[in-house]
């Protein structure tokens, strides 16, 4: 939509690609056009000149009504209320008016529309990485519960005591959990097609693969406290550890790229929560707080199992959901676009 004459609106749509330089006039309509009533439908044509601000907020509504997400680029005063309309709204903030910036959701500084792919590619690797942190947490959160609830019933009396199970929060959401947040974007990132709007963002098989990693992580983690016990080993610490360890292989499972160096926080991180949580063994002030026994060789193994099982399942889950995510994404995009792409002529 632009206020230039539709020759010259013409001209650079098809510069731009917008439309063909061969198509007719009919791509191009005019504010007069819109007025005379004579366009019924206003999402049939590519170009829009010498609008009114009325008219831009006509288009915008077209568009929404039909289940498209809109964006609008504006700088002056007449773009304001169709700057604040559309799902996105977009100003120039050199040579933007104020109304315009007050307007908008994103405000250029530099006036270059490339920005935006950088802004998009930014808002995208934050979405991931807010999609990420929940899985973790919550599949780790998830096992903590049913490690205690279902203990008991596998010959466990106390699987954890209260200051074990703080002190596994601590070193897994507090030190990794905001290590995950400074996670880079994924190669992939700007080639996804656009999350359907009314997507959950545990939604696109997220939920489940959370559930599916608690219980991979509370079966380890109970079956290497029953070993333990079988094995006549401090079970309780074998269980404090392996669950803080299951824990940690799925955070280092999650990541988009294993092998890094973009996000070295969080390697650091799990490496520091490791060597705590042998503190929490080994070092005898903690050892006296969270009520801890050393452990010998096999002790650690099964912790170490544990670690492996969780990144494993991690690593698996993730090829496995992806796929159904993407086919789901693909499923709904070409739905959308069915419906608010304009028939051709």
């Amino acid at each position: 939509m632009t206020g230039d004459h539709p020759a010259t609106a013409r001209a650079v749509a098809a510069r731009v690609g917008l439309v063909d330089r061969d198509s007719g006039d009919e791509s191009v309509l005019s504010g007069p056009d819109l007025a005379s009533g004579r366009t019924v439908d206003l999402t049939t044509a590519r170009v829009f000149a010498r609008t009114n601000p009325q008219q831009k907020l006509d288009i915008v509504d077209a568009w929404r009504t039909r289940g498209a997400v809109t964006a609008m680029t504006g700088d002056g005063v007449n773009d304001g209320p169709a700057l604040r309309r559309a799902d996105i709204g977009v100003a120039m903030g050199k040579r933007g008016t104020e109304v315009a910036r007050q307007a908008a959701d994103l405000v250029l500084t530099d006036d270059d529309l490339s920005t935006v792919v950088a802004a998009v590619e930014e808002g995208r690797r934050v979405y991931d990485n807010i999609r990420r942190f929940l899985v973790y947490g919550l599949a780790g959160g998830t096992a903590e519960i049913l490690v205690m609830l279902a203990g008991p019933l596998v010959g466990l009396p106390l699987p954890l005591r209260a200051g074990q199970i703080l002190w596994i929060n601590l070193l897994t959401h507090g030190l990794t959990g905001v290590a995950m947040g400074a996670e880079p974007a994924s190669p992939d990132a700007m080639h996804r097609p656009p999350r359907p709007p009314g997507q959950h963002i545990l939604g696109a098989g997220a939920w489940q693969r959370l559930l599916v990693l608690a219980v991979v992580v509370t079966a380890v983690c109970l079956a290497a406290g029953v070993v333990a016990r079988a094995w006549d080993l401090p079970w309780q610490s074998v269980l404090f550890l392996s669950l803080l360890g299951a824990q940690l292989g799925v955070v280092m499972g999650l990541r988009t790229r294993l092998l890094t160096r973009q996000n070295l926080f969080l390697p650091l991180a799990v490496l520091a929560s490791a060597l705590l949580a042998l503190a929490a063994l080994y070092a005898q002030p903690l050892r006296s707080v969270l009520e801890t026994e050393p452990l010998g060789w096999s002790g650690v193994a099964l912790a170490t199992t544990a670690f492996m099982s969780g990144y494993l399942a991690a690593r698996i889950t993730r090829n496995a959901f992806r796929e159904k995510k993407a086919a789901a994404a693909k499923s709904e995009t070409g739905a959308s676009l069915s419906r608010t792409r304009p028939s051709p002529p």
